[in-house]
């Protein structure tokens, strides 16, 4: 699964369409937008004509897969990219949960495009949490390609839970991004599933069953494969995230400076998973990190 074998697979979109964000009231029957957002956050990105969302259908592994492109409404000059890897498992549409923080990065500066992965909002397959999916985010390195106003040499990696996983496999298959970010990111997958085994018992018992449990957790696990990371990582945590402790970033921090690779860790004492109360802090945190790699050379390429 590399990129390379990616940009070669030939052109990847299907279709773009025009995306309208729901009113507040809407979003919150229909999303958990109230989770990531207040209203008056919600209102002030949706209500800025200067960018608009696209949804996107790309070709990924014979299937029609889904992702949002959020970027300037009228062409401009070609733009760094983040893509932007979601947390969870299935998911419907989510474009209002993540609006504030997608104009938080176009504003500074980005595009923005986020994998939905196989099986959610209408895409074709099943979601592997970290499986198969992993071609769906491996193949927006050639898609961005064939999207105008997007500059396709200054890309960049952001993740949040389970999209950090992600974006840590995404870097041992040599996505080409000049850095990465991470939030609530777990690093050691197997001490995650032990840490509520009554909650991940669907997910644990049928692997363990097939005896393919090891490999399946390794795979998702980056503190088995720390030497292939070799893009610049920023690590943050909630201080008080029950769910996926900083023990998590803290042991993957502690394995890349010991092989001295680039890396920062930010820990956000009081926050919980989503460092929600301090969202923007940390969008901040993310955009500094990428800008310092914005004209640098990492070795990826």
């Amino acid at each position: 699964m590399l990129a390379a074998l990616i940009l070669a697979a030939g052109p990847l979109l299907v279709r773009t369409d025009a995306y309208a964000f729901p009113p507040y009231a809407q979003a919150v029957e229909s999303t958990d937008l109230e989770k990531y957002n207040t209203q008056a956050e919600y209102e002030a990105a949706v209500g800025d004509a200067r960018f608009a969302l696209r949804k996107l259908r790309y070709r990924s592994g014979g299937l029609s897969v889904v992702a949002y492109l959020y970027a300037p409404a009228s062409p401009a000059a070609p733009r760094p990219v983040v893509v932007f890897n979601r947390g969870s498992g299935p998911r419907g549409d989510v474009a209002p949960e993540i609006a504030a923080m997608l104009h938080r990065l176009a504003v500074a500066g980005f595009a923005v495009l986020c994998p939905m992965y196989r099986g959610s909002d209408g895409g074709e397959g099943t979601d592997e949490m970290g499986g198969a999916d992993l071609d769906d985010l491996m193949a927006t390195a050639a898609l961005v390609r064939e999207l105008p106003g997007l500059d396709p040499d200054r890309l960049f990696l952001y993740g949040e839970s389970r999209g950090g996983m992600m974006v840590f496999q995404a870097l041992r298959e040599g996505y080409p991004a000049r850095a990465a970010a991470v939030f609530g990111a777990f690093t050691d997958f197997d001490r995650l599933l032990a840490s509520d085994p009554a909650r991940y018992a669907p997910i644990v018992d049928p692997m363990k069953k097939s005896g393919q449990y090891e490999t399946w957790v390794r795979r998702r696990s980056a503190l088995s494969f720390v030497d292939a990371l070799r893009a610049p990582l920023l690590l943050m945590n909630g201080g008080a995230d029950r769910g996926v402790p900083p023990e998590h970033a803290f042991a993957l921090a502690q394995a890349l400076g010991a092989r001295g690779r680039p890396y920062a860790l930010v820990v956000f004492a009081e926050e919980r998973h989503t460092i929600r109360g301090e969202q923007e802090e940390r969008d901040r945190q993310a955009v500094r990190w990428f800008r310092r790699y914005l004209e640098r050379a990492t070795g990826q390429r």
